[in-house]
Order: C-alpha cells, then sequence, then structure tokens
C-alpha cells in the first residue's frame, strides 16, 4: 500500500466516522418521532439493510469468510461476483484515491459499511474479526450512478448479478464436492434447502418489493412473508432465532431469540416497497393495451385481480399443470407452485422459478404451448408488450 493512499484512506475513514448518519437516520423512511407506523418502517429498514440477526458465529467462525475476504476479495473482484457499494456512505473522492484491485480497499469498505448486505467488525488493525450478512444482501442493489455496482441503494430489487453459491464457495471449509454444488448455481440463484437436504434445485432470487396484497411469498407457498422471513433468517442466514415447521422435520431455537422480534417490522418495510413503474419509452403503450385483452383471456384465471396471484384464495399448481420441472417442488411442504404474482416483469429475467426462461418472449411461447392458447403471432408480440408494462 502507497503512503499517499494509506494516509487519504485514514483522513477518508475518520472524516466518514464523524460525517456518517446512523442507519436509523437514513432518509427512505422519513421517519418523525412521534409518528408509529413511520417508526416501525424505520425500524424495518434498519432490520432488512443492517440486522444480521446475530449470524456471525456461522460466517465468521464456521466459514472463516472474514479471513478470506480480508487476504484475496478486492473491490473489482467483489463487485464481479455481484456484491454491491453504497455510494451514499463514502466520502467525496475515495473512489478516485484508492487502489480498487486490493483488498485493503475492500476491508476499508466494509469499515464503512458501504458493501450491500454485508456487516462486519473492523479492528484497528484492519483486521475483521467478525463478519455476517442481511436481507439486503440478496434482496437490494443500487441504481449504478456513482460505476458498474456503485450506486444507491435500491431496496427490495433482487441482486440478479450476485452470485451467492461462488461467494461461499471462497470457504477453506467446505469439501470439494460442496464447493461444486455451490459455484454450480451461478449470478442470481440460490438454493434454499441445499443445506437441510444435500439437493440442488436453485431458485431465481424473487423480488421484495410489491408484497403489500400478497399473502405467501415464496414459490410454493408455505406460508406468509414472516414465515419465509424466519426461515430465512435462522435456517439459511443462520441467524440466532426460532423457526418450526413440522412439515419440514424443523425445529429450532435459540435463547435469546433475534428474529421472532423483528418480523413485524421488517414485514411492515417489505410491505412499504413498491413495485417499480416500468422506465418511459421500454413498451410500446398502444401494443399493451391490445396485449391487455390478450392477457385477459389467456392469462387472468391465475393471475387474478390486482394481486396477480389465484394463490391468495389458496390455489396451487403441480408443476404438470403449468410445465415446470417439479425437483424444487418435491423438496417442499406443499409439493406444488403457487402462481407468482407479475411485478416489475421489465427489470428482473429469467422467469420462472428455475430461471427456465431467459425473457417475457420464453415465458409467452412456454405458455403458449403447454397451456394450448393458440396464440397468433401479433397476439403474442402484444402480450409480451402487456407483460413489460407490469
Amino acid at each position: 500500500m502507497i503512503r499517499g493512499w494509506g494516509l487519504f484512506l485514514a483522513g477518508a475513514l475518520a472524516a466518514a466516522a464523524c460525517a456518517k448518519p446512523p442507519p436509523e437516520a437514513d432518509s427512505t423512511a422519513q421517519v418523525t418521532s412521534d409518528d408509529s407506523v413511520s417508526r416501525e418502517l424505520a425500524q424495518g429498514m434498519q432490520v432488512f439493510r443492517f440486522d444480521t440477526f446475530g449470524n456471525e458465529p456461522f460466517w465468521t467462525d464456521t466459514l472463516h469468510l472474514n479471513e478470506v475476504v480480508e487476504k484475496a476479495v478486492d473491490p473489482t473482484t467483489a463487485i464481479k461476483v455481484g456484491l454491491k457499494v453504497d455510494a451514499g456512505v463514502l466520502p467525496p473522492g475515495l473512489l478516485q484515491q484508492v487502489d480498487l484491485k486490493i483488498p485493503a480497499t475492500t476491508v476499508a469498505l466494509l469499515k464503512l459499511n458501504a458493501v450491500v448486505g454485508i456487516q462486519a467488525e473492523v479492528d484497528a488493525n484492519n483486521r475483521i474479526t467478525r463478519l455476517g450478512i442481511t436481507c439486503a444482501l440478496c434482496h437490494s442493489t443500487v441504481d449504478n450512478s456513482t460505476a458498474p455496482g456503485i450506486g444507491s441503494r435500491k431496496d427490495g430489487w433482487p441482486n440478479r448479478d450476485l452470485n451467492v453459491g461462488a461467494i461461499i464457495a471462497l470457504s477453506p471449509a467446505l469439501t470439494a464436492e460442496q464447493k461444486a454444488v455451490y459455484n454450480s448455481w451461478g449470478p442470481g440463484k440460490y438454493d434454499p434447502r441445499f443445506n437441510l437436504d444435500g439437493k440442488s434445485t436453485p431458485l431465481v432470487l424473487p423480488p421484495a418489493y410489491g408484497l403489500a396484497a400478497v399473502k405467501n411469498e415464496t414459490y410454493t407457498a408455505e406460508g406468509p412473508i414472516s414465515y419465509w422471513n424466519a426461515y430465512v433468517a435462522v435456517t439459511q442466514m443462520h441467524g440466532r432465532g426460532n423457526f418450526t415447521d413440522p412439515r419440514l422435520g424443523l425445529d429450532i431455537r435459540n435463547t435469546p431469540d433475534l428474529v421472532g422480534p423483528k418480523l413485524a417490522a421488517l414485514r411492515a418495510y417489505q410491505h412499504s416497497l413498491p413495485t417499480p413503474p416500468p422506465p418511459d419509452g421500454s413498451f410500446d403503450r398502444t401494443a399493451a393495451d391490445r396485449g391487455h385483452v390478450v392477457f385477459d383471456r389467456a392469462c387472468a384465471s391465475c393471475h387474478v385481480g390486482t394481486t396477480g396471484t389465484d394463490n391468495n384464495s389458496g390455489t396451487l399448481h403441480a408443476p404438470a399443470e403449468t410445465g415446470m420441472d417439479g425437483a424444487y417442488a418435491a423438496r417442499t411442504a406443499n409439493k406444488a407452485y403457487r402462481t407468482t404474482p407479475l411485478r416489475g416483469l421489465w427489470q428482473h429475467p429469467p422467469y420462472f422459478h428455475d430461471g427456465s426462461a431467459s425473457s417475457l418472449a420464453a415465458v409467452v411461447e412456454h405458455y403458449d404451448r403447454v397451456r394450448t392458447l393458440k396464440l397468433t403471432g401479433p397476439e403474442r408480440r402484444d402480450l409480451i408488450e402487456y407483460l413489460k408494462s407490469q
């Protein structure tokens, strides 16, 4: 590390420590002290962005990822595997002065709390002593306004660049066989049951916005949003909390429970995140209007009403009914799939639970074939434009 860079970084870190507001002061929630709803949203945002639920022992003591990051993960590499940097907490001019190809800069960014979804304790010698992850790791991204992978936070947007498996596979504690499975998943996918049953059918990371009217936020509808938040926090993030589901043979209990008391606020914040509207000019509005008619005729029996899912009334679909691969469903409590709500389709390909449709055109082709819709070429094109508008 060159002396000039070291002096600049030391000064920047000191300035940030003085100037950086606490997470609760983030402007996203627009909090007033006498507004209980706003306070709950602020608490939920804090949980979503910064709470590890006490999972540091797993990521630090079991997987030793703190050592891997400290020694081998420079910012350029981190961004290549999909990690994001919150530009809002960076001191002015920092990125122009530091070396983005050395791990010490990653440590500095962690010390600034700038890496989205990762919390780290860094000592006076710039050693990472503890490291944990938050909900935002997979379910937030940035707008790339500063540079690719660096910008303002976009909570609720699935991080389809994030290669979770490749990051976990860096751990020296895993076997070669385990690393091979993790490395096979690819960007934007994660298997939330591999560590429980040893099978691998990775899922596309879903968005966490537009959930206010959706009862069950899982591909297989095991339970409401707080069920899934607890499942992930305890069984996947390895937080210290309680999770019980006899259908899955799970009964995990920890004292103290660092998950359960935070679920209501976390749900409130997720419910507050709106579905992002499509950018101006991103679809043909006239064609979309025609496509809406096609949608109502061909798709609305499952994608019902304003929620876009018949699962709100309890409906589930056998894999064969919609031409889906049934391997993941077979590993779940319900053995079937819910109809996924249509929200922000324009910005998060690939589609279906397993990412088997690379585009909206592929989605329409799939259902036209499986459901024998007999759409004409113009109807297909109009339907695609309508889906872009959702």
